[in-house]
């Protein structure tokens, strides 16, 4: 059993593309299902999707709506369950104000990103820290091409990359999701010496 408060926020500003420009990114839809879901299975506390733009909103509004109120909930009741954990938001500050009050604790904010960065925290001890300690995290996934350096140095930690060695590094945000919360919030299954001991 956890001690801490594990939320997840899904940003769209400030991030780079491939040019390595600021820009704000659009909504994928899959990625809300799939985050959604995985948060669930994972007892996640709270997922943000966090994107400032009105029109977006909406339209995340009426991809949710069509999940939690419409059909899709009667028809899918397990997606709505899902979907029920979405908070939206337009900045980063309110799923920080929002995760505290819940909590009642400070929020510590961890950055994921691809390369090794300063101030990087590994798999095993955030896994250790959160199921021993009683504090919030809010971990922060970026789209487009990663989170704009100024957002990473605010974070108090930076989690290490997922195959920071791989000559490939460009997973979906989703999938990446699923690998870093099946990491912190799964069962520990696997052990170095498993494959040692067949050997």
């Amino acid at each position: 059993m956890r001690r801490s408060y594990v939320y997840i926020a899904l940003l769209h500003y400030p991030m780079y593309n491939k040019r390595m420009d600021v820009v704000t990114t659009s909504v994928t839809n899959l990625d809300l299902h799939d985050i959604a879901r995985i948060a669930r299975t994972y007892d996640v506390d709270g997922f943000f999707v966090v994107h400032p733009s009105e029109s977006q909103h909406q339209l995340i509004s009426e991809i949710t709506g069509f999940w939690k109120e419409g059909y899709g909930g009667s028809y899918n009741p397990d997606r709505k369950e899902a979907f029920e954990l979405l908070k939206l938001v337009h900045t980063l500050q309110e799923a920080i104000e929002m995760a505290a009050q819940e909590s009642g604790l400070p929020v510590v904010m961890i950055a994921t990103d691809a390369q090794v960065q300063p101030k990087t925290i590994s798999f095993k001890q955030l896994k250790q820290d959160i199921h021993n300690e009683e504090k919030a995290y809010l971990i922060l996934f970026g789209t487009g091409w990663g989170i704009h350096g100024d957002l990473l140095q605010r974070c108090q930690l930076i989690l290490e990359p997922i195959e920071a060695g791989r000559s490939y590094n460009h997973l979906s945000v989703r999938s990446a999701v699923a690998i870093i919360v099946d990491r912190l919030l799964g069962e520990n299954w696997y052990k170095h010496t498993d494959f040692l001991e067949h050997v």
